[in-house]
């Protein structure tokens, strides 16, 4: 077994990263990106969450995300909201998306970030001390694309 690492677009798993351009049907609205969707959901504020979607790039989506008003629950329900990101990301609307994911078959994912500490390894080019959570839902998906 190999780890498989990824971070920019042109990475060989490049898709895996929430930059990678959709649009993406997530809970019946067009997202560009899962970082569009993910961080329109830290807040409750329909009109900030409209703001995040209508960004012209992921950046600036996570940008807005960052200056708004972070709901209660944010640390509680990050994950999952990323899990539901990554699900239809992932789902039989996009099978190349999905094809790709599984192919990593049994292998560890990583994102290769080496300022995210939380999502990412923490470290380029290596396993760092990072919570790679984008990683470990990569793999949870993976793993529920296999059980269908």
């Amino acid at each position: 077994m190999s780890n498989i690492f990824f971070w920019e677009n042109s990475d060989e798993f490049g898709c895996f990263s929430n930059f990678w351009a959709g649009p993406y049907i997530i809970d019946g609205k067009s997202w560009p990106t899962t970082e569009h969707y993910f961080a329109a959901m830290k807040t409750l504020d329909p009109l900030a969450q409209e703001k995040i979607r209508d960004a012209i790039t992921p950046g600036l989506a996570k940008k807005l995300g960052r200056e708004v008003v972070l709901r209660d629950d944010w640390d509680q329900i990050k994950f999952d909201v990323m899990l539901t990101a990554l699900r239809a990301k992932f789902s039989d609307l996009y099978p190349v998306l999905k094809d790709k994911l599984i192919s990593t078959g049994e292998n560890d994912i990583y994102e290769d970030s080496p300022y995210d500490h939380v999502w990412g390894t923490g470290r380029r080019g290596s396993i760092g001390n990072g919570q790679n959570l984008l990683g470990k839902a990569l793999m949870q998906v993976r793993s529920e694309l296999k059980k269908v």
